[in-house]
């Protein structure tokens, strides 16, 4: 199986929908451009994962990293809480990370 970074980014937002509900439509269009503009770092740094030219260690604290962000980018929207913006930031990487980890050979 590949990596698939576009399905894999189509999850990463139904997570954030999922998070922030009602408020998804104010947030759509912010984190659709964000993920647009990670999308190409993103695909690398699973790549880089999948084939092992990273560790699980440096994976982890890129992902930490992306979740930074991603939870920056959020707060800048201002209409969702601090608490929302953190979970909606979780659970998009979450769905990174076990993409990643799914098509790494043990």
């Amino acid at each position: 199986m590949k990596f698939d970074i576009n399905e894999t980014l189509f999850q990463m937002l139904g997570a954030i929908k999922q998070t922030v509900g009602e408020n998804w439509p104010e947030v759509k269009s912010a984190m659709n451009d964000f993920f647009q503009g990670r999308r190409t770092r993103l695909e690398l740094l699973a790549d880089f994962r999948i084939k092992n030219q990273i560790t699980e260690v440096e994976f982890q604290s890129r992902l930490v990293d992306e979740k930074l962000l991603l939870n920056s980018e959020l707060h800048v929207i201002a209409i969702i809480s601090k608490a929302v913006a953190q979970k909606a930031a979780n659970a998009a990487i979450d769905i990174l990370n076990k993409a990643v980890k799914a098509l790494i050979p043990f």
